[in-house]
Formats: C-alpha cells, structure tokens, sequence
C-alpha cells in the first residue's frame, strides 16, 4: 500500500513564499549541505497543517531549524503539539536552533547524516 501524508493546498503559497525568504541558518544548510545529498530534500514542504522547514520523503525525516521563536514556553508548547502530529505519521522529526546549524555545522550535517543515513560524498 502506497504511503501518504495529508498534504494541504492551502499552505502551498505560504510555502513558496518561505522558500524565497529562508533564514541565513535555513540558507547555509540548504546551500552548504542539504542540497547536495543523494537523496532528495524538499524545502517548506507543507505535511498536514503544518509547513516544515526540510523534508526527506525516502528516509521519513523532518529536519527543523528553530529560531528565538521557539524557545519561548509557547513556542516550546507549540513544537511539542507539532511534533507529536509529525510523529504520529511516522516521521522523525530532528531539530537544530539557528545558532548551532551557524556556529557548529559539521556537528548538525553529522547528525543528519547519521540520522538521515546518507553520505553527501556518494
């Protein structure tokens, strides 16, 4: 049986416009890592009700880079809800803050591609 995500409609020009406005963190690991891996990465890639940041369909995973938004109690509340969503399709979700993907970036492609599975090398 073929797998599928809810995918809805109404997030896509929201999506589109989050890919042409991307935060310097979001830009360096797409740029720098993420575009370059063997298996396909989409960008703002809307999953039900939520848009997240980078979605790898072949390995089920949900890669989000946080900013100051998200350490707030309710913005912690609010990716908690997100997560649990996300989760329950059977994704991972992993998250890196916009701090560690500038100032530790072998660390987080490392974690990704130990999580992922994948060597951008192939």
């Amino acid at each position: 049986m073929p797998y599928h995500l809810p995918y809805n409609r109404a997030l896509v020009d929201r999506a589109r416009a989050l890919r042409k406005t991307m935060t310097p963190a979001e830009k360096k690991l797409w740029y720098d890592y993420l575009r370059t891996l063997p298996v396909r990465v989409l960008r703002q890639r809307p999953i039900d009700n939520y848009i997240v940041d980078f979605y790898i369909a072949s390995r089920k995973l949900v890669i989000e880079v946080d900013g100051a938004g998200h350490f707030t109690e309710q913005g912690r509340a609010r990716d908690a809800r997100r997560t649990a969503v996300l989760e329950g399709y059977g994704l991972n979700v992993i998250r890196f803050s916009n701090h560690e993907v500038l100032t530790d970036f072998g660390g987080v492609c490392g974690r990704i591609a130990a999580i992922a599975r994948v060597d951008a090398a192939q």
